[in-house]
């Protein structure tokens, strides 16, 4: 396969595995890979690699420490990936040294099924390489047997009942990736308190702008701050503070909005240009849905 300067896109399991030096795929719409069977050129892939199907990675072990922000992983020894179809990932995004597997499953295998759309709900699909999950030796068993239970029964001879296990399989799975993920947000609560710290900062700084600011926060600017994905952000602020980052960022408005309007000299019309709102319009509805008040309503408040 020669080198490009775009991405390999592998349309098929088929060339997946023909590229990764393995044997073809016991079913030609889901399979799980083997690294330490894969004989492939790393140069082949330096300008990254997408691919039709979803990628759940389980890596059994890591060579070497992996910082995330500040600190470190929580467990060193295996942990979890998951990639959506036509994400573009890089060889320099993962660790190099590891051993492990990965499912891939094309939409096609999981269409008949209500899997399809729900899978679209599990916002870790959205996450990157550094917001992985990190197992426990228990966690990691756990989901190994899960992989085993997949390869068996794909290993066996495919009758009407063998895609309905596998579906099964793949749901048990995710829900335990999502009870693993709840852990992991439970066990960094040092690192996401430095986080939530830093992501207040940011927002004090953005408002505190003597010359006020020529748009709205959005949840991209703060993820991009922080060194994180917006869906790995405001999953970890709605664990923690039982809000998502766009309610952060409205609550922070609203409150800088009333310094603004407890300043005799600010009308209505200057406090929502100084917060960076295009229509005056556009703030006092949303004011008014936080507050219950008008911009006005709670000036006159004031004078009470």
């Amino acid at each position: 396969m020669k080198n490009t300067t775009s991405p390999v896109h592998f349309r098929s399991l088929s060339a997946l595995h023909e590229a990764m030096g393995i044997s073809a795929p016991l079913h030609p719409l889901i399979s799980i890979i083997d690294y330490g069977e894969t004989r492939f050129d790393p140069k082949i892939f330096e300008n990254g690699t997408k691919s039709d199907f979803y990628k759940i990675s389980f890596k059994t072990k890591f060579n070497g420490k992996i910082r995330y922000g500040q600190g470190y992983y929580d467990f060193e020894n295996g942990g979890m990936s998951f990639v959506s179809p036509g994400q573009v990932l890089r060889m320099d995004n993962e660790e190099a040294d590891y051993s492990g597997m990965s499912l891939h499953i094309h939409p096609d295998f999981i269409r008949p099924y209500s899997l399809l759309k729900k899978i679209k709900e599990y916002s870790f699909f959205s996450y990157s390489a550094a917001e992985a999950l990190y197992l426990s030796e228990k966690e990691k068993k756990t989901i190994k047997d899960v992989f085993d239970n997949i390869q068996n029964e794909l290993n066996e001879r495919i009758d009407q009942f063998s895609q309905d296990v596998i579906i099964s399989q793949i749901e048990l799975l995710l829900t335990y990736s999502n009870r693993f993920y709840n852990r992991q947000f439970i066990t960094r609560k040092y690192v996401n308190t430095n986080l939530l710290s830093k992501m207040e900062d940011l927002l004090n700084e953005y408002f505190d702008n003597e010359k006020g600011v020529n748009a709205l926060p959005t949840v991209e600017y703060l993820a991009s701050q922080l060194n994180l994905t917006p869906r790995y952000l405001s999953d970890m602020l709605r664990h923690h503070t039982g809000q998502n980052a766009q309610q952060h960022i409205h609550h922070k408005l609203i409150e800088k909005a009333k310094e603004y309007l407890s300043e005799s000299q600010f009308s209505v019309s200057e406090t929502a240009y100084q917060l960076g709102f295009e229509h005056p319009q556009s703030f006092s509805k949303l004011f008014k849905k936080k507050t219950e008040l008008t911009p006005n309503e709670y000036k006159q408040s004031l004078k009470k």
